[in-house]
């Protein structure tokens, strides 16, 4: 990853070069359109040096922490540019997080400077973190006003912020959960990022021109990095979404002309089940990229036949591989697309092995090992957890089951980490474990995911309540969405006299799992 040749000698080497490029290249082109807002390309480079400027005014150097805690906007963008372009790291925050859990990260990656907004969704960010310890704190920036004025900054001092930022430098830390319940850092390089996302814009066949609507979200890898850069990277213009809502994202496809929708399946199948769908003109669509659950083959022909689609393609990444490994090819027959992940981008190398670490054959299931450029910095300020992630051949050990056919096309059969997903986003049960035990009438829990169908899985806890308590499942249910993001709250709760466990005491999951699937009554208490 620290080679020169990582990046080719003519392209951009830092995220503000990328956008210095788009600027050129395409001056009065739309950069982003949102909101009755228009940015040219030209237009949004003034608006990122207005902001670095004022990040220079408010004393922000090269290293320091600069997270984002807002919806997907303009302002989102420019502040993360301001931010990379004088050598600052952005740390994206998840908007569903409740306090507590925006506080760790905020306090793990020694943030400096918070970019929020007042409220989102009936939420007020800054009351929510009220309470947390935050020493390395020293400025809250209000995204939708002025955030300080950067006049008294000279052209000089900005030129030079910006030279000192490398191509090797730190460009984010995003933070992902883990199963020790406690999230990590994952570190990315400025020329990891535009590596990884050239190969995928190529892959895909993101061009110059397209109109691409980002509902995922700016704190994730597939609204930020296959998002916004990813438009950057190749001249297509940028229409943010901060929430889904199928009825105003279809209305939004034909008002403005969108030709390029990614999102993970349940987006797709919310806008099939809409009753818009068929009576509305989706022909502007042309491109669609999914994965991050499992993809029936209907729903691909669906998406292309019902919602117009010319391309459908399904992919697989995970944080710590700067969100790309594989893709599917344009050409793919839709069983393909549906029942693989693609294969690996090229300079990218993936092989399963078994639990001696031995290479399996085609077909055979084995862990799926990832190596090459896109592989992570490692996991901010945690050697022993980066040196469990990535061994001494540099190869990362992503915990996933996989089979690779003879043409190199990986298919995931199941999840060597305790991890489920729903509608898109990964859930840890120790994570979500861990936050349950803080209740004061829960004695044991275990958490696993359950099949869905609108978002693939959900959460359903077990409990072994404290001797005396009085509680239920809807009052446990109502704790878990003052104290946890949405999507991480068990749907369902179920109370047990005990947990299934082996004679050392580790929950046996799998019989829980099995109770479930089979539908045969838990032991109630």
């Amino acid at each position: 990853m620290q080679g020169s040749s990582l990046l080719e000698r003519d392209a951009p080497f830092n995220t503000w070069q990328v956008l210095a490029r788009a600027a050129r290249r395409y001056p009065q082109a739309a950069a982003i359109e949102h909101a009755q807002r228009r940015l040219s390309f030209l237009d949004l480079e003034g608006e990122c040096e207005r902001m670095s400027r004022a990040f220079l005014a408010l004393g922000l150097r090269k290293g320091d922490r600069v997270a984002i805690w807002a919806p997907n906007s303009v302002e989102w963008i420019v502040a993360a540019i301001g931010v990379q372009a004088i050598g600052g790291v952005l740390v994206p925050v998840n908007t569903r997080l409740k306090g507590k859990e925006a506080g760790f990260i905020l306090r793990r990656s020694g943030v400096r400077l918070l970019c929020t907004v007042q409220e989102f969704l009936g939420v007020r960010y800054r009351e929510l973190i009220a309470g947390e310890s935050l020493p390395a704190l020293e400025h809250i920036v209000d995204l939708m006003s002025d955030p300080a004025s950067g006049a008294s900054v000279t052209h000089q001092e900005l030129t030079r912020a910006r030279e000192y930022v490398g191509a090797h430098d730190l460009a984010d830390i995003l933070f992902t959960s883990g199963t020790t319940g406690e999230p990590k850092g994952v570190m990315s390089s400025h020329a990891q990022n535009i590596w990884t996302f050239r190969a995928w814009c190529a892959a895909v066949g993101l061009r110059a021109g397209d109109r691409y609507l980002i509902v995922n979200p700016f704190f994730h890898t597939f609204g930020y990095k296959a998002g916004w850069l990813a438009c950057l990277l190749e001249g297509a213009t940028i229409l943010p979404e901060s929430v889904f809502d199928a009825s105003v994202v279809m209305r939004r496809i034909g008002a403005d002309r969108i030709s390029v929708l990614p999102g993970p399946p349940a987006l797709f199948q919310s806008m099939l089940a809409h009753e818009l769908c068929g009576r509305i003109d989706l022909s502007s669509l042309r491109l669609a990229v999914t994965g991050a659950a499992s993809v029936p083959p209907i729903l691909i022909q669906r998406m292309r036949k019902t919602l117009g689609f010319q391309t459908v393609l399904t992919g697989y990444g995970l944080t710590e591989s700067t969100g790309v490994v594989t893709i599917c090819r344009h050409g793919d027959s839709d069983e393909k697309v549906a029942l693989t992940c693609g294969a690996p981008i090229p300079g990218i190398e993936v092989k399963c092995v078994d639990d001696h670490g031995q290479s399996v054959l085609a077909g055979e299931p084995g862990e799926v090992l990832v190596r090459g450029p896109n592989v992570m910095q490692g996991y901010f300020q945690d050697e022993r957890a980066t040196a469990e992630a990535i061994d001494t051949d540099g190869w990362l050990h992503t915990g996933d089951i996989g089979v690779l056919d003879a043409e190199g096309y990986l298919r995931i059969t199941d999840r060597k980490k305790d991890l489920f997903i729903v509608g898109g986003f990964n859930c840890y049960p120790a994570e979500i474990e861990k936050i349950l035990s803080a209740h004061p009438a829960v004695a044991q829990v275990a958490v696993i995911g359950v099949p869905d169908v609108r978002l693939g899985e959900v959460a359903e806890a077990f409990i072994v309540p404290r001797a005396g308590a009085q509680t239920d499942a809807a009052s446990i249910i109502a704790w878990c969405r003052d104290n946890m993001a949405n999507y991480k709250v068990p749907r369902r709760v179920r109370f047990l006299s005990t947990l299934p466990s082996t004679a050392s005491g580790k929950v046996q999951k799998f019989e829980l799992r099995a109770q479930v699937n089979a539908a045969a009554p838990l032991p109630e208490v």
